[in-house]
C-alpha cells in the first residue's frame, strides 16, 4: 500500500509522477516551469537554483493534493547533469548555477588537461575527458572569473544534489551523477586527487563523500513534511542525474537495453556491468544510478534544432510533422551539420551549423525541415556507431523526450539508427526512474534482500503501437549521408571553427 514520488528537474521544467507500487501504475504528475538566465554572453547557460526548489515544492504539493499522503513512503530526484551549484559555508547559493549546456569553459578544460599531462593521461586517470559540460571546468572558471565568489565556496553540489539538500538538510552525491562531474575516476567510484589539484587542493574538502546509489540522501525535513501532509519519516534516496534516472525508467537497467532521450540535448546509453571506457574520450564512461555504468553518448542540439526550424517556418507541430512526411528520406541530399549551440559529440564547443546540398529544388520549408531533423538523428547516430565499436550493440532502442512523440521522426530514428525503435507507455522516464529508485532504496532499509529489477519489471512498459522497423531502403540512403555528415563534420573542425572564435 505504497506510494512513491519521482522527481526530474530539468532545464525547463520540475516535473511530478506518483507511483502506485501495488498497481505498477502512475496515479498522479504534475509539472512547474523555471527559466534560463536571459541576456548572458553567447556560450553562457546559468539559472537560479532556488527556482527549482520552488518549482520542486510545487509539483509536490500538487501530486500530494491527489493521493494519500498518508502512503507515500519515499522521493527519488533526477536532476539535469554536471551544472555547478556554488553554496558557501551556511549552504547559500553563492552565484548563479552554471549548466550542462554552458560552453564558456573552453581554456579551463585546456589548463585542466595540461595539468594532468594530456588527453589520454585524463581520460587514465579519470576515463572521461575534461570537456565543456562537466562540472570540473566550470569550478576552475568560478576561481579564474569571479576570484571573490570562489573565496566563499565552502560546497560543491550537482542539481539534483541540490535539491536532495533542500528536502533532507543534508549534503549528499552518488556514484552516478558524481561520474559526470569530471572530478571521479570512475573505475575506482572515487573522487580523483590529480583533478582535483589541477583546479584547487582545498577542493577535496568542499566535496561530500560519494555514497552508493541504493543508499539514502536522507528523510524530509520536518518543516516541509508539515508543509507537504506528509511523514517525517518519507525517504528521500540518492537520485541521480536525469540521464541514470531514465535509464531506470526505461528499464535500462541490464546489458542488452540501449534508450535514446531526443528532448534540448540528445543522449543514448546503455548499462554495462563493468566500466567502458573510450580511449578516444567520445563516449562519457559514466557510471549508472543502480551499481553499475552508463556509458554514454550526449549530443547538445536535437529539438532546438527542430523547434528553431518550425518556428521560422512559423508551424505547429502538426505541420512540420506533416511537411517532413511529404519530403523523400534524404531531403534530396540536403545535410544540415547541426552545431547551434557548439557541440558536446563531437566536441565542437567553438563549432557552428552548416547547411550543404542548397538548390532550386531543396529550398523549401519541408526540405529544410527534414533536414534539421536527420541531422540532429544522424548526429546522435554518430555516437551510436561508436558505442557498438565499444561492444555496446544495440538490437533495439527505447526512445524517450518530446522526440520520441512524434511518429515521423521515430521512423526517421529506426532508419538513421538501422534498428527497431519504440517508445515508452510512461514518457517521463527520468522521474519514473526516481520513484522507482526510491522504492528500491525504501525497501532495502525495510530489510528486504530487493534488486532493482523487482521493480522495474512490471512497471517499465514498451508502447508497442509505437514501434516502428528500419525501411531497407532508406537506412542505405542514410548510410550514404551520415558519411557525408562525418566528414564534413571532421573537415571543419580543424579549419573553419577555430578561425570563427578568432573573428567573434
Amino acid at each position: 500500500m505504497s506510494l512513491f514520488i519521482g522527481i526530474d528537474s530539468g532545464t525547463q521544467s520540475v516535473k511530478a509522477v506518483v507511483l502506485d507500487l501495488d498497481t505498477r501504475k502512475v496515479v498522479a504528475e504534475a509539472r512547474a516551469p523555471h527559466a534560463l538566465i536571459p541576456g548572458l554572453p553567447v556560450g553562457h547557460m546559468e539559472q537560479h537554483p532556488q527556482e527549482w526548489a520552488s518549482a520542486l515544492d510545487t509539483v509536490i504539493a500538487a501530486v500530494c493534493a491527489k493521493v494519500d499522503r498518508a502512503r507515500v513512503r519515499g522521493i527519488g530526484v533526477s536532476g539535469q547533469q554536471h551544472g555547478f551549484v556554488p553554496l558557501d559555508a551556511a549552504g547559500q547559493v553563492i552565484r548563479p548555477a552554471k549548466l550542462w549546456c554552458d560552453t564558456s569553459t573552453t581554456e579551463e578544460c585546456a589548463l585542466i588537461t595540461k595539468k594532468l599531462g594530456g588527453p589520454k593521461a585524463a581520460i587514465r586517470q579519470t576515463g572521461n575527458l575534461i570537456l565543456p559540460g562537466f562540472t570540473a571546468p566550470k569550478i576552475l572558471w568560478l576561481k579564474r572569473h569571479e576570484p571573490k565568489n570562489y573565496a566563499r565556496l565552502r560546497h560543491v553540489l550537482l542539481p539534483h544534489d541540490f535539491l536532495n539538500l533542500h528536502l533532507t538538510g543534508n549534503y549528499f552525491m552518488e556514484f552516478g551523477d558524481a561520474s559526470g562531474t569530471a572530478l571521479m575516476d570512475v573505475r575506482k567510484r572515487t573522487w580523483s586527487k590529480a583533478v582535483i589539484n589541477a583546479i584547487d587542493k582545498n577542493l577535496a574538502g568542499w566535496l561530500p563523500p560519494i555514497s552508493a546509489s541504493h543508499e539514502a540522501a536522507g528523510t524530509l525535513r520536518p518543516e516541509l513534511a508539515k508543509k507537504f501532509g506528509l511523514s517525517t519519516a518519507v525517504v528521500v534516496s540518492a537520485g541521480g542525474g536525469d540521464n541514470m534516472m531514465g535509464a531506470i525508467g526505461t528499464g535500462n537497467v541490464a546489458p542488452g537495453v540501449v534508450t535514446a532521450s531526443f528532448g534540448t540535448s540528445g543522449t543514448i546509453y546503455a548499462y554495462a556491468a563493468q566500466p567502458v571506457i573510450d580511449p578516444q574520450g567520445e563516449i562519457a564512461a559514466f557510471c549508472s544510478s543502480t551499481g553499475g555504468w552508463l556509458p554514454l553518448l550526449c549530443t547538445m542540439n536535437v529539438t532546438t534544432v527542430t523547434e528553431q526550424v518550425r518556428a521560422l517556418f512559423k508551424q505547429d507541430h502538426a505541420a512540420l510533422n506533416a511537411a517532413i512526411a511529404a519530403t523523400p528520406a534524404g531531403a534530396g541530399g540536403l545535410v544540415l551539420l547541426p552545431y547551434l549551440a557548439g557541440e558536446r559529440t563531437p566536441n565542437v564547443p567553438e563549432g557552428s551549423g552548416v547547411l550543404l546540398g542548397l538548390n532550386n529544388q531543396t529550398f523549401t520549408a519541408g526540405h529544410l525541415a527534414r533536414a534539421a531533423m536527420e541531422g540532429a538523428t544522424m548526429g546522435m547516430n554518430y555516437g551510436l556507431r561508436r558505442l557498438a565499436a565499444l561492444g555496446v550493440k544495440a538490437k533495439e532502442i527505447r526512445v524517450t523526450g518530446g522526440g520520441a512523440k512524434s511518429a515521423v521522426w521515430r521512423q526517421l530514428m529506426a532508419d538513421i539508427f538501422g534498428v527497431p525503435v519504440v517508445a515508452m507507455v510512461e514518457d517521463e522516464g527520468a522521474a519514473l526512474g526516481g520513484a522507482l529508485q526510491a522504492a528500491w532504496c525504501v525497501s532495502l532499509r525495510d530489510g528486504k534482500k530487493a534488486k532493482l529489477t523487482d521493480f522495474t519489471t512490471g512497471t517499465v512498459a514498451l508502447d508497442e503501437s509505437t514501434r516502428c522497423a528500419p525501411n531497407k531502403k532508406n537506412v542505405a540512403r542514410y548510410r550514404e549521408l551520415q558519411a557525408l555528415q562525418d566528414s564534413l563534420s571532421v573537415a571543419l573542425r580543424a579549419k573553419i571553427f577555430p578561425a570563427q572564435r578568432k573573428l567573434a
